[in-house]
């Protein structure tokens, strides 16, 4: 996680908070079940939200690509739940998944980023 800190201007709580998460995984210290972390990075636009999540997965996974982003201003109506995590019993397209849970199905261990929640 060293390398994130020296990336990220005025990250303060976020370097200790994903630093401990990211050395305990490592460290086999994290249970295997459960995922790794779970973050809120709150803030004004331009301030390194996004950043950081792409430092994290770098970090985690020494991948950049390790990261997926999703656009939460697409969900704003109701009815778009179900192109994110897939459609419900008895409606169209049910058991064939949503764009998240057919992420984690490609990519179990991943960085995701849900942009723009508070306009979901």
């Amino acid at each position: 996680m060293q390398r994130s800190a020296s990336r990220a201007v005025n990250q303060i709580v976020r370097v200790p908070a994903t630093t401990l998460t990211s050395d305990a995984a490592k460290a086999g210290l994290n249970n295997p079940e459960a995922p790794i972390g779970s973050f809120i990075a709150v803030g004004s636009s331009g301030v390194g939200k996004t950043y950081s999540a792409e430092c994290l997965a770098e970090d985690l996974f020494d991948d950049a690509d390790a990261l997926t982003v999703f656009d939460m201003s697409e969900f704003m109506e109701k009815h778009t739940v179900a192109r994110l995590i897939g459609a419900p019993p008895g409606y169209a397209g049910y058991g064939e998944g949503g764009m998240l849970t057919n992420a984690v199905r490609r990519r179990p261990y991943q960085v995701i980023l849900l942009d723009e929640v508070e306009k979901a």
